[in-house]
Order: structure tokens, then C-alpha cells, then sequence
């Protein structure tokens, strides 16, 4: 079975691996309420995925409420067309898709929740013989949770960052992964989807703490862990 949290609302949360199942083909988009009706052609086995199941395009996580033999369309909000590539997709351009994770499924990539965070824009794009070396920058406020040979979802792809720098980060990925995502498509100047992992921010979150007597937060930084018995 999918793997779901429960929100405020009711809605049940899906959770993915980072690990694209396949491609799909942006069919096109219709307005609807205060959002819009995305739909996308794939040749994924959808059998077991139900209308109302959720399922990530390029990272954003959607409900899917039509399904056929050619695709299936989702209901995507204002919010997540302001927020995501989403909103700027052309006809024929390529998403990667993904399942919700099952109880039983393997955990090859990390935990991503669909939710992007902001936009990165691809800096570089270099062939090596055995790898691709991309950078991609993003806003000084995603930096603090994107750390070195640390998980990074980019379209909703789970990568190892090689190393930071400054609002830059950088990964390499294998031929294949090229092959089987929207990467091998994409060039300098792009836009992506960016997901930071969300260990980051509960850490982040924890050692701020929760007291409402405390008036004035600390901030976390070497001063900080050194205190607290993080370093020597």
C-alpha cells in the first residue's frame, strides 16, 4: 500500500524515493477553479494507481483524477504552478514521473515528499566519459539545507551533491540516468524543481526548540554545535 501522512485538512500525504519510473509527454493544460487540469501521455503501468492516488511530475506531487490508455490528468493548484516548473511546461516537453512508495517498495533514493521547495537554474552542463557533471543555482535559502554528499531531489530525481558552493551546488550522474530522466534533455539556463532533504529541516527545526517562553531564537551555527556538544 502507498505510504501516507495525514494533513491538517484530511488529504493524505504521498511519499516517494527520487527514483523516476518513466517519462511522460505534457499533453497539455486547462484552467480549473483557481488552478489548472494537467494532462500527460505515458506508457507507465498505471494499473494499480486509482483516481485520487497520487503520483510526481518532475518532483511535484499531484492528484491524479482521470486516467486511460494514452495518459492521465491531475489537478495542479495555483500555489504549486507558481512554485514549480509546472506552470511553464510547452506541449510535447518531457516530465519524469513516479508512483507514490509502497510499504514494500526498496528505498533506492531517499525520502521526498513532492513538495518543491523553489527553482534552480542549471549553470552547467559537462560530458565526462563515464558521468555528467551539473551544476545547478539556487536561492541562498535552499543553501542551508543542501550539504555536501547529501540527497537533493532535482525534478524529482534523488542525487548525491558532490560539493557546494556559495548558492551553487553540484552533482554527477551516470549515462543511464541521463537516459531514463528528463536530464539528458535539459540544457544551461534551464529551470528545475528543487526539493531539499526534509532531514535538514526537522534538524533545523529540533534544535531551535519549541519553548514559547524563549523570546529570541538561536541561531544554528558553529557557536551553537560547539555548545551543545556537537563539536570539540
Amino acid at each position: 500500500m502507498p505510504v501516507r501522512k495525514r494533513r491538517s485538512d484530511g488529504r493524505n500525504i504521498a511519499m516517494f524515493t527520487g527514483i523516476i519510473e518513466a517519462m511522460g509527454s505534457f499533453r497539455g493544460m486547462t484552467a480549473v477553479s483557481l488552478g489548472a487540469r494537467l494532462e500527460v501521455d505515458t506508457a507507465m503501468d498505471l494499473t494499480e494507481v486509482k483516481i485520487g492516488d497520487s503520483i510526481a511530475v518532475s518532483g511535484a506531487c499531484l492528484t491524479m483524477v482521470d486516467k486511460s490508455a494514452r495518459g492521465f490528468a491531475a489537478d495542479v493548484s495555483a500555489e504549486t504552478l507558481t512554485r514549480t516548473t509546472l506552470g511553464s511546461l510547452r506541449a510535447g516537453d518531457r516530465v519524469n514521473l513516479e508512483k507514490s512508495l509502497r510499504l514494500m517498495d526498496f528505498l533506492g533514493g531517499h525520502l521526498v515528499l513532492g513538495h518543491v521547495d523553489g527553482l534552480g537554474r542549471i549553470a552547467q552542463k559537462v560530458s565526462k566519459s563515464d558521468s555528467i557533471l551539473f551544476a545547478f543555482d539556487v536561492e541562498p535559502s535552499l543553501t542551508r539545507y543542501i550539504v555536501e554528499k547529501g540527497s537533493v531531489a532535482v525534478d524529482g530525481i534523488s542525487l548525491t551533491v558532490n560539493r557546494c558552493e556559495r548558492n551553487r551546488f553540484y552533482v554527477s550522474i551516470i549515462p543511464h540516468t541521463a537516459r531514463m530522466t528528463t536530464l539528458e534533455f535539459r540544457q544551461v539556463g534551464g529551470t528545475v524543481n528543487i526539493e531539499t532533504d526534509i532531514l535538514g529541516k526537522y534538524v533545523e527545526k529540533l534544535l531551535a526548540g519549541n519553548d514559547e517562553n524563549r523570546h529570541q531564537k538561536r541561531a544554528l551555527n558553529m557557536d551553537f554545535l560547539r555548545e551543545h556538544g556537537f563539536l570539540k
